[in-house]
C-alpha cells in the first residue's frame, strides 16, 4: 500500500514539474520578446512603428501597418472559407457519415493535419497561384496569382484538420438525448443537429476556430511562398501582402541592431494579438457558463 502511495505522489510531482515547466517556458518567452522588443518601439515610436505605411529598414524606417493588415486580411479570408468547410465536415462525420467511408475519411484528414506546410507551399505555388493567376486574367484584374486571396485559400486548407478534430469530438460529446428529444418533437434530422446538437457543442467547435485562426495567424513557410511579400499596404485581393511572420523570418538572417529589434517588436504585436485572440475565447466561455 504504501508503495502505491509512493507512486501517486511522484506521478502527482511529476505532473506538477511538467505544469510549472509549461508555464516558465511561456514566460520566459514573454520575457524575451518584451524586453527586446518595447525598447526598440520606444526608439522608433510606438504610434509611428505600429501605424506606419513603410517599412524601410536601410533608412531606419519602421512601420508595420502594412503587415499588420496583410495578416488580419489573410487569417480573415482563411476564417471565411476553412470554418463553414470544417463545422459542416464535422457534422457530416459526426452524425450522417456512413462507417465504411468514415474510416478512409477520417484518415485522409489525420493526414492533412501531418503534412508539413512547405509542402503546402509546394501545392499552393503549383496549382493555386495559377488557378488564380487565370481568374484574374478572367475578371481583368491585376495580379499574378499571388496575394491575398490565394493565402486565403491555401490558409483555410491547412486549418481545417483543427477545425474538423476539436468540432467533431464536441459534437459527438452532445448528449444522444438532445437529437433524440428534437426528433420526437417532429423536427427533421437536419434541423435536429444545427439547432440542437450543434449549439449544445458550442464551446468546443469556437475551440477549433480559435486554434485554427491561432495556426492560420502563425503560419510562415506557406503565406512566404504564395503571399507575394510585398511589405506595402494591402490594395485587393488579389494584390500580393506581406504578414508579421513573413517580415520575421524573411529578414531576420541578416538584421542587425535596431532592425533586429524592429522585428523582435513585429514578434510582441503578434503574441498580443494571438493573446487577445485567446482571451477573447476565455471570456466568451465564461460567459456560456453563466
Amino acid at each position: 500500500m504504501r508503495k502505491k502511495q509512493w507512486i501517486e505522489k511522484g506521478m502527482e510531482l511529476l505532473f506538477l514539474v511538467s505544469a510549472c515547466v509549461s508555464i516558465l517556458a511561456v514566460g520566459l518567452i514573454c520575457v524575451f520578446l518584451f524586453a527586446n522588443g518595447v525598447p526598440a518601439m520606444s526608439e522608433i515610436g510606438f504610434f509611428q512603428f505600429l501605424s506606419g505605411e513603410k517599412w524601410k529598414p536601410g533608412n531606419d524606417i519602421f512601420g508595420i501597418l502594412p503587415m499588420i493588415l496583410g495578416s488580419i486580411y489573410v487569417t480573415v479570408g482563411a476564417i471565411i472559407i476553412g470554418v463553414p468547410i470544417g463545422v459542416f465536415t464535422a457534422v457530416f462525420m459526426a452524425k450522417f457519415c456512413p462507417s465504411r467511408i468514415y474510416r478512409y475519411l477520417k484518415m485522409a484528414i489525420d493526414l492533412l493535419a501531418g503534412i508539413p506546410s512547405v509542402v503546402y507551399g509546394f501545392f499552393g505555388l503549383v496549382v493555386l497561384v495559377p488557378m488564380v493567376r487565370e481568374f484574374t486574367n478572367m475578371v481583368g484584374a491585376r495580379g499574378n496569382g499571388t496575394g491575398i486571396l490565394t493565402a486565403s485559400l491555401l490558409l483555410g486548407m491547412m486549418i481545417l484538420p483543427t477545425i474538423i478534430g476539436l468540432s467533431e469530438v464536441a459534437i459527438r460529446a452532445v448528449p444522444a438525448s438532445y437529437y433524440e428529444g428534437a426528433l420526437a418533437l417532429g423536427s427533421d434530422s437536419i434541423r435536429s443537429m444545427f439547432l440542437v446538437t450543434v449549439p449544445a457543442a458550442k464551446s468546443g467547435i469556437i475551440a477549433g476556430i480559435i486554434l485554427g485562426i491561432g495556426r492560420a495567424i502563425g503560419e510562415t513557410m506557406a503565406v512566404i511562398m504564395i503571399a507575394g511579400n510585398q511589405a506595402r499596404m494591402p490594395k485587393g485581393i488579389f494584390e500580393g501582402v506581406r504578414t508579421l511572420t513573413a517580415n520575421i523570418v524573411i529578414e531576420m538572417g541578416y538584421a542587425q541592431d535596431l532592425h533586429r529589434e524592429a522585428l523582435i517588436a513585429t514578434g510582441v504585436v503578434l503574441f498580443v494579438f494571438v493573446f487577445v485572440i485567446n482571451l477573447l475565447f476565455s471570456l466568451l466561455k465564461r460567459r456560456d457558463r453563466r
